[in-house]
């Protein structure tokens, strides 16, 4: 019994016209439908969401909670999709858990006795490993991490430099040559030997709960902006720990930042290198003493030609943080898990 042909065939036994289109067209519906399935199926990346996702703060990293309530990440920071709360009976329905350290000091039975399936923890520190105690305990919990190093599933810096259009620089009138803002004073501490020993060779104006000149809220600015520089000396060293001492009290300010704290090249990933002065730069501190006192004008300048490019950025709102971890959801990996919190921080 001879077989139908599949396609109608003209007399010299080739297929119509007709028939290779509408074969064609199949084929190429095969295709693209292929191709739909296999890119959602990308492992070691986190599943598209078609709903928002819920990300569940167990304790909110500051003393005080602002409102959470409603859209708040589209409508302060433009991020779709994302969910915040800190209702704990949520845990189930939560995609992510965010657990700041300086919570979970208190003790690990403040956690949640189980985690429920294909939920990520989130561990949260924007201190230095000399000032996080009690991280012993900590293995196997963690999915994600969320710190100012640069080497974080979620980094978040205290601060950072973000293009502008202003073409200008705006240095502040100057009345004084150097200040310091301090709130905790321990002569344990390397900037405190630096201090004690920078002051040999010129005056620093001193601000702070650390000193007997404390300044309001709204006075830090006003009064390091006066200052040519602006001593920003970090509590400890350790790579990438560079905080608003840079940031707000010194560049923010319009101040010249003399800084303290991981080694320059560190700093250079993050500002530019014309842009501030490091202790290390000199060989002692008189020969950077003579530096500071004996800058002309033209040079002091120079440090500011950064704003004509940039301004500062402040990440000062735990809630812009916070949402920063739905705008990267999508990237992180999933299914891993720290196996020694303290071991990788401490590195």
């Amino acid at each position: 019994m001879s077989r139908a042909s599949p396609l109608p065939r003209l007399p010299w036994g080739r297929p119509s016209m007709k028939a290779v289109v509408t074969a064609g067209l199949l084929v190429t519906m095969l295709w693209n439908l292929k191709c739909f399935i296999n890119s959602s199926n990308v492992s070691g990346k986190a599943p598209k969401h078609t709903k928002p996702l819920v990300v569940l703060v167990w304790e909110w990293p500051s003393n005080q909670v602002p409102n959470i309530s409603g859209d708040i990440c589209y409508e302060l920071y433009s991020i779709e999709g994302c969910w915040l709360t800190m209702e704990q009976q949520l845990l189930h329905q939560a995609d992510v858990v965010v657990f700041p350290h300086t919570r979970l000091q208190q003790g690990r039975d403040k956690l949640p006795r189980e985690k429920p399936p294909g939920q990520n923890w989130v561990w949260v520190s924007l201190e230095s490993p000399t000032n996080t105690k009690a991280l012993t305990g900590w293995n196997q919990t963690f999915n994600w991490v969320m710190t100012y190093r640069r080497d974080s599933d979620i980094f978040i810096p205290y601060g950072k430099l973000v293009p502008n259009r202003s073409a200008t620089m705006n240095i502040p009138m100057k009345t004084n040559l150097v200040s310091w803002v301090i709130s905790n004073y321990h002569r344990t501490q390397k900037r405190a030997e630096v201090y004690k020993n920078l002051s040999r060779y010129l005056h620093v104006n001193i601000y702070g709960k650390a000193s007997k000149n404390p300044l309001c809220k709204d006075c830090l600015l006003p009064t390091t902006s006066k200052s040519k520089f602006y001593l920003a000396f970090e509590n400890s060293i350790h790579q990438d720990y560079i905080t608003e001492k840079l940031w707000r009290n010194s560049l923010m300010a319009g101040t010249v930042p003399v800084v303290l704290g991981p080694a320059r090249a560190n700093y250079e990933q993050f500002i530019p290198a014309d842009s501030f002065i490091h202790v290390d730069d000199f060989s002692s501190l008189a020969e950077l003493a003579t530096f500071l006192k004996t800058m002309n004008s033209s040079r002091y300048q120079q440090f500011f030609v950064w704003q004509k490019k940039y301004s500062v950025k402040l990440y000062a709102d735990w809630r812009e943080r916070i949402c920063t971890i739905c705008a990267m959801y999508p990237s992180l990996p999933q299914g891993r898990v720290y196996p020694n919190l303290e071991s990788w921080f401490n590195t």
